[in-house]
Order: structure tokens, then C-alpha cells, then sequence
């Protein structure tokens, strides 16, 4: 999520950059028009500057506004990870307890959750690869799962299920 937000700013901070250039340059277009103007009087070179400086302006109204887009799109969508994220655990915390998992257990759980094996969870646990397997059956007796991708399956189910997400995902 870091080396996203940081790809977004860097494209954010392009964008204000080339926006600012396209502003110096319809400046100095238009100034230049204006001087051209009360020198030479008006004429066709007068309009292709006047013209070009008016594609620059609207160039920069573009930029301005698609680089606002992207700012605030990023914030919408940090905002809603954010959301499910918290969500997430929060229905995690809620089913490891109506399981009545043990401590144990529920690390153990987590790590599944988070796709780790049975050797990986001993490792990081410092557990024998039995213990971690015992304690994985009885999560899975618990929950209901067959397997780490069914116990899975129901959180990710749940969350699918949500009134919220059901209604973006209405056929049109």
C-alpha cells in the first residue's frame, strides 16, 4: 500500500509540474499576444498566438483538474481500504470469539488467513509442524472449514455478501 501511495505522489507531483510549465508557457503566449497587439495591431500571426495560448489555458484546466481527480480518487480509495480493513478484522476478532478459539489457535488462524502453510506457521510460531497441524484441526472443526481455503472462503464470502458490496455489483 506504502510503494502505492508513493508511485501516486510521485505521478501527482509529475502532473503539477508539467501543469505549472503549461501555466508559464500560456502566460508568456499571452503576454507576447498582448505586446504583439498594442505594437503591430491585430492580425493573423496575433491569432494563431491568441490560439495556441487559448489551447495552453485549456491545457492547463485539463491538467489542473486531472491531477486533482487522481488526489482525490487516491484518498477515496485509501479511505475505502481503510474501511475494509478495519471491517475485516473486526468480523476476524468476532468469529475467532464465537469459535471460542484458543490464543493459540487464533494465531495460528491468522497466519492461515494470511495464506502461510503448515511448515511456515511452525516456523514463525517456533512450534513443531504437528502442534500446527493439530491446532489447525481443531480451527477448522470449529469454523466449519475443510481446509485452509474454505476457512478462507468464509471470510471473504461474508464480506462479499455485504448489503454494501452487493449494491456496486448490481447489473445494469
Amino acid at each position: 500500500m506504502l510503494d502505492r501511495r508513493r508511485k501516486l505522489e510521485r505521478k501527482a507531483t509529475a502532473l503539477t509540474a508539467l501543469v505549472a510549465l503549461q501555466t508559464l508557457a500560456a502566460v508568456f503566449f499571452v503576454a507576447d499576444a498582448a505586446g504583439d497587439i498594442s505594437v503591430d495591431g491585430p492580425g493573423p500571426h496575433i491569432y494563431v498566438e491568441a490560439g495556441a495560448a487559448l489551447a495552453l489555458l485549456a491545457g492547463v484546466l485539463l491538467g489542473a483538474w486531472q491531477v486533482r481527480e487522481l488526489v482525490l480518487g487516491a484518498r477515496r480509495d485509501e479511505a475505502a481500504v481503510a474501511t475494509a480493513r478495519g471491517a475485516l478484522a473486526d468480523l476476524v476478532r468476532q468469529r475467532f470469539a464465537d469459535w471460542r478459539l484458543t490464543a493459540a489457535e487464533a494465531d495460528v488462524a491468522l497466519f492461515a488467513l494470511k495464506g502461510c502453510d503448515i511448515p511456515e506457521i511452525a516456523r514463525l510460531r517456533g512450534a513443531a509442524q504437528g502442534t500446527v497441524r493439530a491446532q489447525l484441526a481443531r480451527v477448522y472443526a470449529k469454523s466449519g472449514a475443510s481446509s485452509q481455503a474454505g476457512f478462507l472462503a468464509l471470510f471473504v464470502d461474508e464480506l462479499l455478501d455485504s448489503p454494501e458490496v452487493s449494491a456496486g455489483w448490481e447489473r445494469k
